[in-house]
């Protein structure tokens, strides 16, 4: 079964989800926005966000994959589910559950530019900084964190742990 540590208790997240929305709000004002959750990963993050945020917006989902079953990226980035909108002219802000080896930010940034939209913010709830392989900045970061495997909070290990209300440190071969 594995062993869980709880690395960032769900009173923390909610506080920082709420310090980032209004950070968010801050810079781009009143204008309409466009959130693009990338799942599968960020989307109780995003539910959480959107609605603190408030406003003018849309949602759209963008299926991303570099993981596979295992605890570390592939490195190779698969769309799994495309935008069914156009995002001309659009403020967006791309919502990650984590940017690790920058791999997927890289290349949605440079994916989503190409769709012209007016603004491309991201907002990442975690970023693990000593895995970064390319090149990836998120304008909103919620937690710097170690490079340990997490799970909880929309984040899993091969489907399960997504429900958690915390982000634990996840270790496949510790006792329960």
């Amino acid at each position: 079964m594995g062993s869980l540590e709880v690395m960032i208790s769900e009173e923390r997240l909610r506080a920082r989800v709420q310090e980032m929305a209004e950070q968010i709000r801050a810079d781009i004002g009143a204008a309409p926005l466009t959130c693009i959750g990338v799942l599968k990963g960020s989307f109780v993050f995003m539910a959480d966000l959107v609605r603190v945020l408030g406003g003018d917006m849309r949602c759209e989902f963008l299926g991303v994959s570099s993981y596979g079953g295992g605890t570390r990226s592939s490195g190779e980035v698969k769309i799994t589910h495309d935008l069914r909108r156009s995002l001309e002219g659009q403020d967006v802000l791309i919502i990650e559950d984590i940017v690790d080896s920058g791999r997927t930010l890289s290349f949605l940034r440079r994916m989503l530019a190409l769709r012209e939209p007016r603004s491309l913010r991201c907002v990442s709830l975690l970023d693990k900084p000593s895995r970064r392989e390319v090149e990836a900045v998120a304008e909103y970061v919620g937690f710097s964190i170690p490079d340990r495997f997490v799970v909880g909070y929309g984040l899993d290990f091969d489907g399960r742990f997504r429900n958690l209300p915390h982000i634990a440190v996840y270790d496949p071969e510790g006792e329960q």
